[in-house]
């Protein structure tokens, strides 16, 4: 996807420098307390050494007993590499300042210093705007210990949106670099020529929301990409996505967005997963105030802004990026075989390094302090923990989470991340993108975990796709449906969804274009009656009803997914002669009176805010009340709220009985009504009472009797 500059070939692995700090010297305790102390020690000695405590993760889970030294291992592999990380500084929050040294910044008089980590370059200088973009002695770097290379210019040297790159010489060669510490890319729109450029506007943004706290309870997130984000056939902006998308997201009752491609990347198409500079908020979509701007409003409207970021890969390119940055090709990526990603044609970053783990930790800092993000979803962890990134590999049984073919040291690095994480901001979320399943990752570390607070639960998605392609309508299963969306680790909180950017994606298929293909460009109009475009609009609602009412965690939406966006996404590219046509999101059709789209998005409306509605939702047990396959009904409760599901696509029942807890209860949501596309069959209005049955009373629980019309869900609230 993204462009190769050159073929990297193998070349001697770099010296790194270790980070340096004295340690610090105890003060020497009285004679008196340290003969006590000796004595202690001696008594100590004979005592039979203390067990260590059992993590909680294998106190949980005794099929985990097997591997109890690989997980304490893991554990106390982290500990260790903290430890080492943090000497001479006060804490992991303190290391992870390498955004705060490095890079180009202006000191309080007014002066610019700018520092780089090159060890293997010769010779560096900054040219830019300033100086015909010609290396010059006043603007050549000095080396000083580690291989960090530095500057000092007066104030009058560089000034506000001046273009600037490093030329870096190395033996046998020199080439142009974007520092990696940039914070701000562009690209000349007639050259496509990046380069950093200074970014320090007179008058710094001012925060309106200052105090916000994300509301998970639960988590509802709105997944988003800023530049396809509107109608129109182009890129959009920051303000764009501000003014008429936040009041669309809050509307429908999300209150958090996961938000794509922030972190510059020069292939449009890669979707943001290419990225080649960590610290640049991506131009193409307007400048850091106008994304400030964006995530403020986001807090004033009670939605948690949430990052997707990248710390799997990066993009290969030399000019943009950080491959050959000092002309090695181990700075921060392996030097040997496991350099290139075998599939994703990038570079795999080596997390063993103590630089690299200063680079991407302090990245994490950044986006926190800088953007008030309110957290991260962390994309390919599964490429991550495996040296073979997952590829191939079935994950069947516990051994394979710990047969040796697991990277400890991106392990390590999740761990620390996740700890810098809620320590910069204990309200911070983090969400692991992961396939594999391995146990822990969404644990806390004190328990023995990797420290996330939600896992993606990648194989709902995966299930729904597999229904809808090889089982008829007649044949789904109420059994199999709850066992895949309840199916998971008690001690870990997913997020559920029933389809992200990824199924939506050209080459695949959304699900309403599964239900519906080529009808929906036909038969959307609001008097159309056509079957097919019937039955894609019930089941849509269904999926998505039973995945969210199931949810551990939270639940997930890519735009527009939830009104049945009609078209793929596929990005400008050489293919479809570089056009915006379906690099956007036609917000005109669901706002069309005259279409079916809105009665989608008024269901997903209706249902966001009633699971929304209901204080930690996703804390609630899931209590199974009734599955028949052959009637292809389900029922569960969850507080106070019962969930209805008949799937069968012929059968309607009247008077179905499911035995509940004794009460009224008074329907507040059905997918039949014609708001949301049905045909009112169910009458809202009228309050159901449960009928006792002596031969269920002992087990508290009395028969409600439905009418449940074919590919139909309700959800009625009990009362006493």
């Amino acid at each position: 996807m993204a462009k190769k500059t050159s073929s990297p070939s193998k070349s001697s692995a770099t010296e790194t420098p270790k980070a340096k700090a004295a340690k610090p010297k105890a003060a020497e305790a009285p004679k008196a307390a340290k003969a006590k102390t000796e004595t202690t020690k001696t008594t100590a000695a004979k005592r039979t050494p203390r067990k260590p405590k059992m993590l909680s993760i294998l106190r949980n889970d005794p099929w985990l007993e097997p591997y109890a030294e690989a997980i304490e291992g893991r554990h106390q592999d982290a500990i260790r590499r903290e430890k080492e990380l943090i000497r001479g500084s006060r804490s992991l929050d303190a290391f992870a300042n390498a955004h705060l040294y490095f890079g180009l910044h202006r000191q309080a008089d007014g002066t610019w210093t700018f520092r780089e980590w090159a060890p293997h370059a010769t010779a560096i200088h900054l040219i830019g705007d300033f100086n015909q973009w010609k290396p010059t002695a006043e603007y050549a770097l000095s080396r000083t210990d580690g291989g960090v290379w530095q500057i000092t210019l007066p104030a009058d040297a560089i000034s506000h949106g001046d273009l600037y790159k490093m030329l870096v010489e190395w033996p046998g060669g020199s080439g142009e670099r974007i520092p990696a510490y940039a914070t701000r890319v562009v690209q000349d729109p007639e050259t496509h020529i990046f380069s950093a450029q200074v970014w320090m506007p007179e008058n710094q943004y001012q925060w309106q929301a200052t105090d916000f706290v994300p509301d998970v309870r639960p988590l509802l997130i709105y997944e988003c990409h800023i530049g396809m984000a509107q109608d129109r056939e182009g890129v959009g902006t920051y303000a764009e996505f501000r003014d008429n998308i936040l009041p669309r997201i809050a509307a429908d009752g999300y209150n958090a967005i996961q938000i794509m491609a922030i972190q510059e990347h020069p292939y449009y198409g890669s979707f943001g997963y290419h990225v080649s500079n960590f610290f640049a908020a991506s131009s193409r979509f307007g400048t850091p105030e106008d994304l400030k701007s964006l995530i403020d409003r986001a807090h004033q409207l009670g939605i948690a802004v949430i990052m997707d970021i990248v710390h799997s890969h990066a993009v290969k390119n030399e000019a943009e990026g950080l491959g050959r940055l000092d002309g090695s090709y181990d700075l921060y990526f392996y030097g040997d075989n496991r350099r290139e990603h075998p599939a994703w044609d990038s570079l795999c970053f080596d997390y063993g390094k103590t630089e690299v783990l200063h680079f991407l930790l302090s990245n994490c800092k950044y986006w926190l302090q800088e953007y008030h993000f309110d957290g991260f979803r962390f994309d390919g962890v599964t490429s991550m923990l495996y040296y073979n990134h997952g590829l191939g590999q079935a994950f069947s049984g516990y051994g394979d989470y710990y047969n040796g073919g697991q990277d400890v040291n991106a392990i390590t690095y999740l761990t620390l991340a996740n700890k810098l994480i809620h320590s910069v901001n204990r309200h911070a979320i983090t969400i692991a993108e992961e396939m594999s399943g391995m146990p822990g990752l969404a644990m806390p570390f004190a328990d023995g975990g990797i420290g996330f607070d939600y896992r993606m639960a990648m194989g709902i998605p995966d299930y729904w796709i597999k229904t809808l392609k090889e089982r008829k309508d007649e044949d789904w299963k109420p059994t199999s449906i709850f066992w895949e969306l309840t199916n998971r680790r008690a001690d870990e909180k997913t997020i559920s969804y029933v389809e992200s950017h990824d199924q939506a994606l050209v080459g695949d298929k959304t699900v309403i274009f599964r239900l519906i293909d080529d009808k929906m460009y036909w038969h959307m109009m609001l008097d159309d009656p056509d079957f097919t475009v019937g039955r894609g609009i019930a089941l849509h609602k269904i999926i998505r009803l039973v995945t969210i009412a199931t949810i551990n965690g939270g639940y997930l939406n890519f735009m527009g997914n939830e009104w049945g966006h009609p078209e793929w996404i596929d990005f400008p590219r050489e293919g479809n002669g570089w056009s915006y046509k379906y690099a956007r999101r036609q917000w005109s059709l669901v706002d069309s009176p005259d279409l079916k789209y809105h009665l989608l998005n008024n269901f997903d409306n209706a249902m966001t805010q009633l699971i929304g509605g209901v204080y930690n939702f996703q804390r609630l047990p899931v209590r199974k009340l009734w599955e028949k396959d052959d009637d292809q009904v389900l029922a569960f409760m969850r507080g106070d709220l019962v969930f209805v599901f008949n799937f069968s696509p012929t059968h309607s029942y009247d008077g179905y009985g499911i035995l509940t807890p004794p009460g009224k209860y008074t329907t507040v949501l059905d997918t039949d009504r014609p708001e949301f596309g049905g045909f009112g069959n169910i009458d809202d209005s009228t309050p159901h009472f449960t009928t006792p049955d002596p031969l269920y009373t002992p087990a508290g629980v009395a028969w409600l009797k439905l009418y449940l019309p074919a590919r139909t869900a309700m959800v009625l609230k009990r009362s006493k």
